[in-house]
């Protein structure tokens, strides 16, 4: 039987693909799930005065089919006649460009929370312009930013992402405000009536893992009556996309399937996965992971059409259907 309610942890980039395909899987069935998508917020931040939310963007974008694939952010056929601007006056980071329709956002955003409304209501309010398919919601209503602890100290994650590609050596992670941020409306609900909850092939350490730092959150999803499947976002020991590897190193774990699916854990033993998707060629590592108690299976990974992605989303619906 079919899940009526899925909901998805995640983040950008990869967050966003795989929910094109799980929303291209839904609408395959007779009566199609409801998708909520509870999304990372460690990668915001203010800059030029204006509050940026990357990931919650990068999956609006996306879902909306008005994204720049080429880039992987930011809006399709965009200028940057703004940001030019602002560099010569000085403002903003220069290396952290920002196209003149995604400004747009970005002006819409901070109005909206200048005049009070929780990030989450902002979200609702900005996602409704476009028929998505999926619910999107911020992991908290607070600003929680990722720091990355290097040897001359700490620096914005989009400093140590955009600026300097992750070059240099990230000694670890620090999500600024978690302590004190509780999940946003919706959040726990979303996981605690789910019929299936889906860990999307995001980088585990700072896209995946701040949403689940969000005090309650993690015990949530642990606590859940659904089943809890996870896709790797690493396959033949090289990363899909990004530069998880760098993270991964940070905090001790090897960039292969295997090793991120135990970092997460099962959840017969304290951690967060019943199931966990990796691709053909990390087949081997299947029978080690059934060990550890999570459920695997060796599928295609890569996201390459509608079709392809599609596929994927139903091999994590049916995992431990």
């Amino acid at each position: 039987m079919a899940p009526r309610t899925i909901t998805v942890l995640g983040g950008g980039v990869g967050n966003a693909r795989f929910l094109l395909g799980l929303r291209e899987y839904a609408r395959s069935l007779p009566e199609p799930p409801e998708i909520t998508a509870v999304v990372n917020v460690g990668d915001d931040i203010w800059l030029a005065g204006l509050r940026i939310t990357p990931d919650l963007d990068t999956v609006m974008y996306a879902l909306a089919g008005v994204n720049d694939v080429a880039r992987g952010w930011g809006r399709v056929g965009d200028t940057e006649r703004v940001s030019a601007e602002l560099k010569e006056w000085g403002v903003g980071w220069p290396w952290f460009t920002l196209g003149d329709l995604d400004l747009g956002a970005h002006i819409t955003r901070t109005s909206l929370l200048r005049d009070g409304l929780p990030l989450s209501a902002v979200v609702a309010r900005m996602t409704a312009r476009w028929p998505l398919g999926v619910r999107l919601v911020p992991s908290t209503d607070d600003e929680v930013e990722t720091y990355v602890v290097t040897d001359d100290g700490e620096l914005h994650f989009q400093e140590w992402w955009t600026r300097h590609r992750a070059a240099l050596p990230a000694r670890g992670f620090v999500s600024r405000g978690v302590s004190s941020a509780v999940p946003a409306p919706g959040v726990l609900e979303a996981i605690e009536s789910a019929d299936l909850v889906l860990l999307a092939p995001s980088n585990p350490v700072v896209s995946l893992g701040p949403v689940l730092e969000v005090p309650g959150v993690r015990d949530a999803v642990r606590q859940a009556s659904a089943p809890v499947v996870g896709l790797s976002p690493i396959i033949g020991g090289a990363v899909v996309r990004g530069m998880a590897d760098q993270c991964l190193t940070a905090v001790g774990v090897e960039t292969s399937a295997l090793a991120v699916g135990q970092y997460l854990g099962a959840r017969s033993a304290g951690g967060v996965l019943d199931g966990w998707l990796v691709d053909e060629v990390d087949a081997a590592a299947v029978p080690e992971l059934e060990a550890s108690g999570i459920t695997a299976r060796a599928v295609p990974l890569w996201f390459r059409d509608a079709a392809s992605s599609a596929a994927i989303a139903r091999a994590a619906v049916e995992l431990v259907g």
